[in-house]
């Protein structure tokens, strides 16, 4: 079977050097490809890639807010692997919270990059169970500084971003205006960092799945393609 990916990287050259590498491979193929965020979001559910390849760091946003997106809202939703040109631990983390499978820095060599696409694409992970295991338990044992700048009532906005109501649906449920339920969602939204809803329902979802596995085992790239939003 041919493995369908998708590309995700600001610089032509940086993406036509990925293509040139994957297609050398007659198992690979490369479907789409885009230089922001936005065109990224806007390609990718049409194509539904088996891998999606995407940059850290772009003009218009992240990749991880791509994964992120992507994994939540793609049926079949594909492996993410991430690529940046530096090592970053935070990057690294969201990563893992986003759902990427892989986590690669650009110096890696093609073989090695045509490996990880087909490990991927058989459903494995890039990401040291032990590492992965660290970055769940960090967020088990202390808020992160987005959430613990939160209110209580705008926590119970998030919950129920989560839990798929609108604007309206939240009012109700917390006695509010509908105009000042969609003051308290953007203020969640800027609190945490997020640009859409969607990143929010997402990591709420993220977070109470990993505070609620204190007595399962860890699932650190569990696919949330079956949630609905």
């Amino acid at each position: 079977m041919t493995i369908s990916v998708f590309l995700l990287d600001d610089h032509e050259l940086v993406r036509t050097g990925l293509r040139t590498v994957l297609e050398s491979e007659g198992d690979i193929r490369v479907v789409g490809e885009a230089g922001t965020v936005a065109d990224a979001l806007h390609r990718i559910p049409a194509l539904t890639p088996d891998v999606a390849i995407l940059d850290v760091r772009l003009p218009d946003g992240e990749g991880i807010g791509v994964c992120r997106e992507i994994r939540s809202s793609v049926e079949p939703a594909p492996a993410c692997l991430m690529l940046t040109s530096y090592s970053d631990d935070e990057a690294l983390s969201g990563a893992i919270l986003a759902g990427a499978a892989g986590y690669l820095l650009k110096q890696v060599s093609g073989m090695n990059l045509v490996d990880a696409v087909r490990r991927l694409a058989a459903g494995q992970s890039l990401l040291r169970p032990e590492l992965t295991a660290r970055v769940l338990e960090r967020m088990r044992g202390a808020d992160e500084p987005g959430y613990a700048q939160l209110s209580p009532q705008e926590r119970r906005v998030l919950r129920l971003i989560a839990d798929g109501l609108t604007n309206r649906q939240i009012g109700e449920q917390l006695h509010l205006a509908e105009k000042t339920a969609k003051n308290y969602v953007s203020s969640v939204l800027h609190k945490l960092g997020f640009e859409r809803r969607t990143e929010a329902a997402v990591y709420a979802t993220r977070r109470r799945d990993i505070r609620g596995s204190q007595t399962g085992p860890l699932d650190p790239v569990r696919s949330l393609r079956d949630r609905r939003w």
